[in-house]
């Protein structure tokens, strides 16, 4: 049986991969920095470990020597956020990958790293479908830049010898998703909405981006652990599909039986400035690997989002 390390096992997707991982027979040993695991995942896993990954002392008393491949969810990914927090965003997100890369090197372990960047690394300015090899962003949000140097730090560590695969999902949505994110962000106004004035105020709904259920996402990973692939890999994982703001809203209002009785506002001021109107990607090459496909309909996340 193989044994996996899941950091940052409390949040979303950590607790989605927990699940899957479970069901699949695999040893967890998931890190966060809460004191203990949330109670949904705390009878999924083997072994739960209060630590800060950008902490080197800390992450030196972790079990890598027991694990087989380490994934690296720990970090920050609110996008909105970053833009007030630029340089704890760079910090985290960059030293929450190279603190591990560095033991692992320092120890000579053999241990398979799959690390978290996000489709947001691409240069919208080109054409779609975004593949592994189209443009990385020079600027853009805080959140999107500080993963460019998470993998640019990653490729280093990747030339001397580390077993580092780097995975960019793009937009995931699903149930138990928090607060920040557009889906569970448009559900709250929704429901504030009908329990107050009526009025659900949006940004830009207009653009569209490319969505994927994250227990489809987890899947893609957990279908990297035995695939055979060569260090410094890269995968995208997405949908190929884009799909409007303005769709999940319509489907969340038609869902909660709200449709037409609510007043929607568009308000400038939630709007991004420079927002990309579309962004989707390829996934051809993570399919080619691993045979993945998504599976889960939008209408079935919406559903469980809000059965959750």
């Amino acid at each position: 049986m193989s044994s996996v390390l899941i950091s940052g096992i409390n949040g979303f997707v950590g607790h989605h991969l927990a699940k899957a991982l479970s069901d699949q027979g695999f040893r967890i040993i998931g890190t966060g920095m809460q004191p203990k695991p949330t109670a949904a995942i705390a009878d999924l896993i083997d072994q739960y470990i209060n630590c800060n990954m950008t902490d080197a002392a800390a992450v030196s008393r972790l079990p890598f020597e027991a694990v087989d491949v380490i994934f690296s969810l720990a970090g920050l990914a609110k996008v909105g956020d970053s833009f007030a927090e630029r340089q704890k965003y760079m910090a985290v997100n960059v030293n929450v990958l190279a603190v591990v890369c560095e033991r692992l090197l320092k120890q000579k372990l053999p241990t398979k790293v799959i690390a978290v960047s996000t489709g947001a690394v691409y240069d919208p300015n080109q054409p779609l479908p975004f593949t592994e090899d189209s443009k990385l962003i020079k600027d853009g949000s805080p959140y999107a830049v500080s993963k460019v140097m998470m993998e640019a730090s990653a490729r280093r560590y990747i030339e001397q010898g580390l077993n580092c695969l780097i995975v960019r999902p793009f937009n995931h949505i699903g149930p138990g998703q928090e607060a920040g994110f557009l889906l569970p962000d448009l559900y709250a106004k929704i429901m504030a909405a009908s329990r107050g004035d009526g009025v659900v105020s949006v940004g830009d709904l207009s653009t569209a981006r490319d969505y994927t259920d994250v227990r489809d996402v987890v899947r893609a990973y957990s279908g990297l652990i035995e695939a055979e692939t060569s260090a410094g890999s890269i995968y995208n994982i997405c949908s190929g599909q884009p799909i409007g703001g303005q769709v999940i809203l319509d489907k969340l209002l038609q869902k909660t039986g709200l449709s037409g009785k609510l007043q929607i506002k568009y308000d400038q001021g939630l709007a991004r400035q420079n927002d990309p109107k579309l962004i989707y990607g390829s996934a051809a090459k993570l399919q080619q690997a691993t045979g993945w496909q998504p599976q889960i309909t939008l209408d079935k996340t919406l559903d469980d989002f809000i059965g959750a």
